[in-house]
């Protein structure tokens, strides 16, 4: 059973069957009423007659009779027995209707149980036990309100009535809501139905409400976002597996082959720095895989103290062990006053791969053997500033600098695998930093602006 009729099914079931027991109540509580109210009025009946019969007609029956007649039609249906103290029979109304157990209630009438209510069908009977100037006299007395059942059957066709009109609003009120709340679960349901990974359409539409439906869709999107991130980074991680990965793996079985069959001393010594140099780059790859790979499941944790200018100077000493000719200037800012403005709040070992591929491109593409890094001091923010002189990025390029994969005219000749900045520009945005490029007359420059440490500390806060 779907969502609408269980409203439609539970909402009105509910409020009828309260209704229901409403009306039922108000019934049974007039029903009593009416009883009760009825029997007193034979009780005073009785004890009227009584009285009369005592003080003023004790020997005079034909006036008993002629009050009779005179009061025959107050109450339809009705028998009066009077009795007096030894239960001889003294008085009995002319009407023709009998009581049956006038004799059962009249025995058990005494001064204990002076008073008796029970019903013989639709016939109210009262028996009392009355006393007059030290003599006991006993009534019996048996009529049908026809007035008390005439109201209690129009209580109960006008509860009927209202009772079908109110099931009809509540009906029609019940489709109406289940529609409104069912409404925007099936266009969900149906924009879900259509969505897939191949398709520009990643994201369901959010009703403009504010309940559980709104803060579903938003939920469903914000997971509809991390698998579709997901499912890219597979897609590219199969496709540079495919295309990246089978090369160098042919040129490292090609170069060992090579190496077996070479047998000059110095070839052989050279076909080997080669091969340590592709076994590098391959590593650099997989590396490189791995680190995307993590950034982007959401395990990052970002916790360490970090001196920006220590990690770069370290980046340096590594990359001259390999490149001992290359010159890296650095430079502080007048606004650096102190550690603090070169501190920052991050995860070492993923700043230490961004900024590390960044001094290693600067080595790649400088085409004079240099290249400089500047750090400044922002408010709440430190910029660090690597340049390099060599092939700028193309403008029509530039937009495609943080892709998968791409790898642009300047690069053409250089060993590289499209990666590097699609990882460095994740880490850095993880950081809550930003990256930017800009070239101009063979000057590539790249700026890393990362949040102070107790301002990021604020951020994550927030």
């Amino acid at each position: 059973m779907n969502i609408r009729k269980r409203i439609l099914l539970y909402f009105t079931a509910s409020t009828l069957a309260v209704t229901g027991i409403a009306f039922a109540l108000i019934y049974i509580l007039f029903a009593e009423y009416r009883e009760e109210e009825f029997q007193q009025r034979l009780k005073e009946k009785i004890t009227f007659t009584l009285q009369f019969l005592d003080e003023e007609m004790a020997s005079n029956k034909s006036l008993l009779h002629m009050l009779d007649r005179l009061t025959i039609n107050e109450l339809y249906e009705e028998k009066t027995l009077l009795f007096d103290k030894d239960k001889k029979l003294i008085y009995s109304s002319l009407d023709d209707v009998s009581i049956i157990y006038s004799q059962t209630l009249l025995n058990q009438l005494n001064e204990e149980n002076n008073w008796i209510e029970t019903k013989e069908g639709k016939f109210d009977v009262v028996a009392v036990c009355l006393n007059f100037e030290n003599s006991r006299f006993y009534g019996i007395t048996k009529a049908y309100d026809t007035f008390g059942y005439t109201k209690l059957n129009y209580l109960k066709y006008t509860l009927i009535s209202i009772y079908c009109v109110i099931a009809l609003l509540v009906v029609m009120i019940a489709l109406y809501i289940s529609r409104q709340i069912s409404n925007p679960i099936n266009k969900m349901a149906a924009e879900i139905g259509e969505l897939n990974f191949e398709s520009d359409k990643q994201l369901v539409t959010i009703p403009n409400t504010n309940d559980e439906i709104r803060l579903l869709g938003e939920k469903f999107n914000e997971l509809m976002t991390r698998l579709h991130e997901s499912f890219a980074f597979q897609k590219h991680a199969v496709h540079h597996i495919s295309h990246e990965l089978k090369t160098p793996i042919a040129v490292l079985v090609s170069n060992f082959e090579r190496i077996e069959q070479e047998a000059d001393e110095e070839k052989k010594q050279l076909l080997i720095r080669h091969q340590k140099e592709n076994t590098r780059q391959l590593g650099d790859i997989i590396n490189a895989l791995l680190e995307i790979s993590k950034a982007e499941s959401g395990n990052l944790k970002i916790e360490d103290e970090l001196r920006m200018d220590d990690l770069v100077f370290d980046i340096i000493e590594q990359i001259k062990a390999l490149h001992p000719d290359f010159v890296f200037k650095v430079d502080m800012d007048a606004s650096v006053v102190n550690e603090e403005h070169l501190t920052v709040r991050g995860n070492e070992r993923l700043l230490k791969a961004a900024i590390s591929n960044l001094l290693q491109n600067s080595v790649q593409y400088s085409n004079n053997g240099k290249a400089s890094i500047a750090f400044t001091a922002l408010p709440h923010r430190l910029q660090i500033r690597m340049e390099n002189n060599g092939a700028t990025i193309k403008e029509n390029e530039r937009q495609f600098l943080f892709k998968h994969f791409f790898r642009g005219e300047n690069s053409q000749g250089t060993r590289g695998f499209g990666l590097g900045l699609v990882l460095i520009h994740k880490v850095i945005q993880l950081h809550h930093g930003e990256i930017t490029y800009t070239g101009d007359q063979e000057l590539n420059v790249f700026s890393v602006t990362l949040p102070l440490s107790q301002s990021l500390s604020s951020l994550s806060q927030s």
